[in-house]
């Protein structure tokens, strides 16, 4: 018999953004994403929760941000749970 306690929940999107739906949003950007390797732990909760798919992962396998298309809204900052990313104002 299986209880609900034995049951492992599994976090999949249901939808993916299409990178550059909306074209080349970063120039309009007034705060910008800057992560900091030393405190990142590569979990890539930014990367789950970019609403722009703005976050891709590199060769070395941690995330980077797109600044063509992030448009600064700060999510991933919120939800990092290393507290590596912070938004600073202005731009690249």
């Amino acid at each position: 018999m299986v209880y609900s306690q034995d049951l492992v929940r599994i976090v999949i999107p249901l939808s993916r953004p299409s990178k550059g739906s909306a074209g080349k949003t970063g120039t309009w950007r007034i705060f910008t994403p800057r992560i900091d390797y030393k405190k990142c732990t590569n979990c890539f909760m930014c990367w789950l929760y970019c609403p722009d798919e703005a976050i891709e992962e590199t060769r070395e396998g941690c995330p980077e941000i797109d600044y063509e298309f992030c448009k600064g809204c700060g999510i991933c900052a919120e939800i990092c749970p290393a507290k590596a990313i912070t938004m600073e104002r202005g731009d690249k």
